[in-house]
């Protein structure tokens, strides 16, 4: 009888975690039963969602909701069985937003889209789910983003741990070219961001945009999508549909494939919702980019963005665009070599080849490549995950020698208030004392911080302070702003036979150390 009376319970415990798919609701929630294992509850005032089981374990956090930003505040809350899907919308009653959350039969992943007519407050738009750090402890890219332990010592976001590592949300970002899928997980189960196709649309910043995907603390695993932020922010928002994406559940470590099929949300009258049938798109050939280089194809508006990686062969084709005029570009890894324009029309492919504009000059030496990155600079294979100050970082400021060190060997930021002037020594013969251009490129700064130039008893002009973007960038693991490129004519007096010395430092103040004036180099080159 005991053992009956033990399957019986456990019978209808199964049957009960795996219900049929369907919409039910209470008083004050409305739960969806995705028949996949998932079940989630939404609250009907204000639509967050307050519980996540998956395979009847509860993944939602205790502190606070799954939700857009941190909640939408009072919201008009429906749900409805629409052409075999469930269909939950919640318009916000004070802020420009409405959301959706979708559920498809047998798939365990809420499928998302967040309408905008206007900025949000405080000036971000995130998805942010709120999970069990107990049962989901792997953020994005390990620990890079687990402040578990650790003191906040730059603002409230940057922390030093008794290692000496550091630890940032910041530094759990991608480029968006790449972050179609990024999660968090744990022994049980891992829980994933998922941004196929046309989800970046709407956003800002273009491919080489980054964000917050991750936050481990004692509380929460918090797991993000940043469709807008002000971090290294470098063009206005847009308004319309963000999206879709979605956020799907699977078992531990098993990562769910790019290629999510959304073409079903054209049949849920979703506000903004542009289908395939009503797009364009571009093909052609790039050319001119060297191949060690990637060729990367942006396209963008005021309402739009898209990109692309052009094949071996330079040969590429767009995503599926809404109709209208572009501009089209086309970068050397993310070093932007020609621009262009296109319109699209619905239904129809536009053939558009472009080549690259960059030009060749010859050059006495160069330091790094001209590619918009500082990776291959000394440093920058860690500038994305950690704090210039990380135990694991390798000196900032010194001497480089032309004709013995390596790009590695150069560091690939300077401040105006921390680690001093890098001074290049090179050697020129006597048929090279003459007038040349000095180039370098940078690819962020802050503060206003641009190069001061020096050789011999020759100064360089200060170029000015560049466009200002109004937020911390280099310590919070960003490198890319709006790219500048400065060049001096520097007068052969200011050459000599044998040993010279370029001295290399910024111009501009900020506040102390870290956070004074600075800029990150891209390349630098004296060209003959």
């Amino acid at each position: 009888m005991l053992f009956l009376k033990l399957a019986g319970i456990a019978l209808a415990f199964a049957q009960e975690a795996r219900a049929a798919f369907g919409l039910t609701s209470t008083s004050s929630r409305f739960v969806v039963d995705t028949d996949a294992g998932l079940v989630f509850e939404v609250d009907r005032t204000n639509g967050d969602v307050k519980s996540l089981k998956y395979n009847n374990v509860e993944y939602q956090g205790t502190s606070k909701a799954t939700a857009i930003n941190s909640g939408l505040g009072t919201s008009t809350v429906s749900g409805e069985t629409i052409n075999g899907f469930v269909k939950i919308t919640i318009k916000a009653s004070s802020l420009p937003v409405t959301q959706y959350l979708i559920a498809k039969p047998k798939e365990a992943t809420i499928y998302l889209a967040t309408y905008i007519t206007g900025e949000v407050d405080p000036g971000e738009l995130r998805w942010l789910a709120r999970l069990k750090t107990s049962e989901l402890p792997d953020g994005v890219h390990g620990n890079v983003g687990n402040t578990i332990g650790c003191t906040a010592f730059e603002g409230k976001d940057t922390f030093k741990c008794s290692d000496g590592q550091t630890r940032c949300k910041m530094y759990t970002s991608d480029r968006f070219i790449e972050d179609v899928v990024h999660g968090v997980s744990g022994p049980k189960a891992s829980v994933w961001m998922i941004m196929p196709g046309i989800a970046y649309e709407t956003s800002a910043g273009g491919p080489f945009m980054r964000d917050i995907n991750s936050q481990t603390t004692s509380s929460d695993q918090e797991l993000y999508w940043y469709m807008n932020s002000g971090h290294v922010r470098t063009e206005p928002w847009r308004f319309g549909l963000m999206g879709p994406y979605a956020m799907a559940f699977t078992a531990a470590g098993a990562k769910p494939s790019e290629n999510l099929d959304i073409s079903f949300f054209s049949t849920l009258s979703i506000q903004g919702y542009v289908a395939s049938s009503a797009r364009g798109s571009v093909t052609g050939t790039a050319t001119g980019v060297p191949s060690q280089f990637e060729t990367v194809l942006h396209w963008h508006n005021t309402n739009a963005q898209y990109w692309t990686k052009a094949h071996a062969n330079g040969t590429f084709i767009s995503p599926l665009m809404k109709p209208g005029s572009y501009t089209m570009k086309v970068y050397k890894g993310e070093f932007l070599v020609t621009t262009d324009s296109v319109t699209v029309t619905a239904g129809q492919t536009l053939t558009k080849d472009i080549a690259s504009k960059e030009a060749a000059p010859k050059v006495i030496w160069r330091i790094g490549e001209f590619d918009g990155r500082p990776q291959d600079l000394k440093n920058g294979d860690k500038i994305e995950r950690m704090h210039p100050s990380d135990g694991r970082m390798g000196s900032w400021g010194g001497a480089f020698d032309v004709a013995k060190n390596v790009a590695k060997d150069m560091p690939m930021a300077l401040w105006s208030k921390q680690s001093g002037a890098v001074t290049i020594n090179f050697q020129l013969t006597a048929d090279q004392v003459k007038q040349h251009v000095l180039r370098i490129g940078t690819t962020l700064s802050f503060k206003g911080g641009r190069p001061s130039v020096k050789i011999g008893s020759w100064t360089g002009a200060d170029p000015g302070a560049p466009k200002l973007i109004d937020s911390r960038g280099v310590t919070r693991g960003a490198y890319r702003g709006y790219g500048e490129v400065y060049t001096w004519t520097v007068p052969a007096s200011a050459f000599k036979t044998g040993a010279n010395t370029l001295t290399l430092g910024v111009s501009g103040s900020g506040d102390a150390t870290w956070l004074s004036a600075n800029y990150i180099l891209d390349a630098l080159e004296l060209q003959d």
